[in-house]
């Protein structure tokens, strides 16, 4: 598998190539299951692997709010030391007046 993946006449060409050149000289049970693992634990394909997705849309600024309350977002402070059987806190920020209320919360 490491001579038809990663030697220099073979140039790192993917798990469906390296399927059909390991392919075209052997065969084992699982064959398409060990290239596809092998491909994934390789750097050189992990490093030089392009994006799939949609590209990503332009940043759209969030309107500001004209009275308080209007808008507001929610967060969650994790990991913090056990303290009257919480050790999570709700932070909730008010855009419009930037006041916090933090609420303390056990894990559940």
């Amino acid at each position: 598998m490491k001579e038809r993946h990663d030697s220099k006449w073979a140039g790192y060409s993917g798990i469906h190539r390296t399927i059909t050149l390991v392919g075209d000289t052997y065969y084992w049970p699982h064959l398409m299951d060990d290239v596809e693992a092998y491909g994934k634990t390789c750097l050189v394909c992990q490093q030089d692997k392009i994006e799939q997705g949609a590209p990503a849309g332009l940043l759209e600024p969030l309107l500001i709010p004209q009275r308080s309350w209007e808008s507001v977002s929610i967060d969650f402070i994790v990991g913090l030391p056990r303290s009257e059987g919480c050790n999570w806190v709700l932070v909730v920020v008010d855009h419009y007046s930037k006041y916090a209320t933090f609420i303390p919360a056990p894990k559940c």
